[in-house]
């Protein structure tokens, strides 16, 4: 179930790239594991995958050591201050950096285990009370402060649509954050890049896809139904 899953979601991919006149190869497929046991990790890298996304710091440091070590781990959950010097020389990505002081605490870990720490800035484009993020308004000073911050590198945004029951009204939640990227990349600011767009879950990545999106996080849509009373 689990490889052909990935092989449909991939399949989508190519079919939105299409529609928007991207090339499929922009696009990298973020397989969200979070709750899921290291056994279906395992048969999602032996179908393909290679980036997998948590939410828990304590889940992912658990998994880490079981699966193989060419894996790319996302930090895509909100992030504590106080567990980020578990993870800062473990993963490959921080997806849901909301904050200066959130970043200076990365920045501090960085600098002391001697490692660069390649993050996004999470954005609340919808502004939904229950989720992180900053607001669009906030965004563009929030980085130019973290911009200067020493072992840090901001490689784009991320944001965390509002659940729905049709994908399109999503549509302008991410060409709100494709339109902030541009916005941002025009200041040239040392050490940004927005090359990132991390949006797009299993609901509505496709949309996503055509609308910029360079990482999809996808984990019902692969793995089935999340059971959170384990």
């Amino acid at each position: 179930m689990i490889r052909e899953n990935i092989t449909n979601v991939k399949a989508d991919i190519v079919a939105a790239c299409e529609m928007a006149g991207r090339d499929a190869s922009e696009v990298t497929l973020i397989t969200v594991s979070k709750t899921k046991p290291v056994e279906m990790l395992q048969e999602a890298y032996d179908a393909g995958s290679r980036d997998f996304g948590e939410n828990k710091v304590q889940e992912l440091l658990d998994k880490i050591p079981k699966l193989p070590q060419d894996i790319r781990w996302h930090m895509i959950g909100h992030l504590q201050r106080n567990k980020v010097k578990y993870i800062v020389d473990k993963v490959y990505l921080i997806h849901s950096v909301d904050s200066l002081r959130l970043a200076e605490e990365i920045s501090k870990e960085a600098v002391k285990k001697q490692v660069e720490v390649n993050i996004l800035i999470e954005v609340n484009v919808a502004l939904e009370e229950s989720k992180f993020g900053t607001t669009t308004e906030e965004a563009v000073a929030l980085v130019e402060a973290i911009s200067r911050l020493p072992g840090v590198h901001i490689k784009g945004l991320m944001t965390i649509a509002p659940f729905v029951e049709d994908a399109e009204e999503n549509r302008v939640i991410f060409q709100k954050l494709r339109q902030l990227s541009v916005d941002i990349a025009e200041k040239n600011i040392d050490n940004v890049s927005m090359n990132v767009l991390s949006m797009g879950m299993t609901g509505d990545y496709r949309v996503a896809v055509e609308e910029g999106a360079t990482y999809v996080r996808v984990g019902t849509g692969i793995f089935g139904e999340r059971d959170y009373s384990k």
